[in-house]
Order: structure tokens, then sequence, then C-alpha cells
């Protein structure tokens, strides 16, 4: 597969690389790294690069599929009420886990994403996306549990397969789910 690849030079100091929903590949390094080292960096990436292409590809299609169907994107105002529902629900279902996992969390940040369910920092902050609001229950908890088990975890080891699966026995089912069903949580039928 020939893909270009989008290159952003900033002040950061890693390089990191995204897949767009657009299937766009941007690759951000800091300003003074040499070109053969992301040449080099995006060899060493190839798989990757390919795997999330071919997956943003698919999505794409879906979405584009459910649009010729009669679907259409979210808009701004229900987005915004996504978020205020799920301002309401997720931290509930947060201090619910996290009392049972035994782990303290920092900040739950709840916004529109269009890749990421979710994501735990090294300060134990949570961010979700309102969109598992729309997601059934058994989903929502399972990001919820996933995140929270990553304050003990932060990788996706077997170790941190173990935690999660002590909680939510069946989260590959719901795993699943999302990937099947995701992108249909950004559409309404019109």
């Amino acid at each position: 597969m020939d893909i270009n690849v989008r290159v952003i030079k900033s002040g950061r100091r890693t390089i990191s690389l995204e897949v767009t929903p657009d299937c766009e590949v941007i690759l951000r390094a800091n300003r003074l790294t040499s070109r053969k080292e992301i040449e080099r960096f995006i060899d060493s990436k190839a798989d990757w690069i390919n795997r999330n292409v071919r997956k943003a590809m698919k999505l794409k299609e879906e979405r584009d599929r459910a649009i010729s169907a009669g679907a259409r994107l979210l808009n701004d105002e229900e987005i915004a009420a996504l978020k205020r529902k799920a301002s309401k629900i997720i931290p509930l279902r947060v201090k619910h886990y996290a009392n049972i996992i035994g782990v303290e969390y920092g900040r739950i940040v709840i916004r529109y994403q269009k890749t990421r369910w979710g994501s735990c920092s090294g300060k134990h902050n949570l961010n979700f996306n309102c969109l598992l609001v729309n997601a059934p229950d058994e989903v929502l908890d399972y990001v919820v549990v996933h995140e929270l088990c990553h304050i003990l975890e932060m990788n996706h080891s077997p170790k941190f397969w173990e935690e999660v699966k002590k909680v939510i026995p069946d989260y590959k089912k719901h795993r699943k789910w999302l990937k099947d069903n995701g992108e249909s949580l950004h559409m309404v039928q019109a």
C-alpha cells in the first residue's frame, strides 16, 4: 500500500503517528528531527500504518454507506446535549467501578472524539467520549472499567486484560460491539 505521510514539526519531544478518520496519515515530530530519522520511523511502523489505514478506510466506507442510506452525522447541538448527558452519567459509573477495582482517579473529562472511546493519563485523569451514552450500558461500563484498569496497568499486557476480566468477564463481547457498531454512534437517522 503506497501511503503519503504528512509531517508536522513542532516543539514536541517525541515522534507520533495518527491516522485520521479521513484516512490521512500524520506524523508529528520535533523541529530538529532529521528527514532520515523520520523515514526510519515510518519504515519501522509500516505494518501499523497499513493496518490502521485499512481500518480507517473501512470505517469511512461504513459512514459513507450509512449517509447514503439516509443517516447523517451528529450536529453541534446534538453533541453538546450528549456531553451534558454523559457528564451526569459517566462520573457515577466511574465512581462505582473505581470502588470495585480499588483505585483512585483524578479529573474526568467528557468530550466528543472521532476515534477514541476513552483514555487514562499518567496522572490518572480520565477522558471519555460523550457518544458512549448512546451505546448499550454494558459497553459504557466496559470502557469505564478499561480506563480504570489502566491506573493499575498502563498498557495492554495480559496482566491488564486479567484486571479488566475480573470486573467484566465478558469484556471481549463489548469490545467487539464497539468495533462493529462504534461508527454508528456518530450518526442519527435523518
